[in-house]
């Protein structure tokens, strides 16, 4: 039952992007089509799952046991970067028209704030248990995934819609990025 909390907390309540506010660019940037936002979400989902396993590994095989746990941003850094790399290469292999889509910001993804600090609140929460960093990257990578294609959902609807004039481009989409964190709030009186 706790696992089931994590994972659905870390999607729906703690969601990286609508509450904690981390991978703002790529939510707004990528959003304009449900297919990039979902390709993108896909790829997010596997490095933010990938580096919370490498992370934990790491930090405490590595950085703990020489003593240097201070190095684990830097570590962390390094991980979520050769991890970026290889999801490039796979992505150009096996889809180059996604690759295409996503274009600037699949490399982007190693500066990615939502990885990161989803490594280091692992490191932070979880550095006793390796199972319940996976489940919570995995949540929270499940909620990023959600949140972007849900926007990319809205902004196509929108995009056809008659829009008064002040709120047209990216005010709406600010305007719309709120209304769905409130909707996601609504969700924390359950986990």
């Amino acid at each position: 039952m706790e696992i089931f909390l994590l994972f659905f907390g870390a999607v729906l309540v703690n969601n990286v992007i609508l509450s904690r506010f981390l991978g703002v660019c790529p939510f707004l940037g990528v959003s304009k089509k449900v297919e990039t936002a979902t390709g993108m979400g896909m790829a997010v989902t596997f490095v933010m799952t990938l580096a919370s396993i490498i992370s934990y590994l790491v930090y405490n095989y590595i950085l703990v046991l020489l003593r240097i746990e201070f190095l684990y941003t830097i570590a962390f850094i390094l991980v979520i970067a050769s991890l970026v790399q290889l999801v490039e290469i796979v992505i150009q292999k096996i889809s180059p028209t996604l690759y295409q889509a996503l274009g600037v910001f699949l490399p982007l993804i190693t500066t990615n704030c939502a990885v990161l600090g989803i490594a280091i609140l692992n490191m932070e929460n979880y550095h006793d248990s390796l199972f319940k960093s996976i489940v919570h990257g995995l949540g929270a990578a499940v909620g990023f995934t959600l949140a972007i294609v849900l926007l990319a959902g809205i902004r196509e609807k929108i995009e056809y819609n008659d829009i008064p004039k002040a709120f047209q481009g990216f005010s709406i989409v600010l305007i719309t990025a709120g209304l769905m964190a409130i909707a996601f709030l609504g969700f924390d009186g359950l986990f």
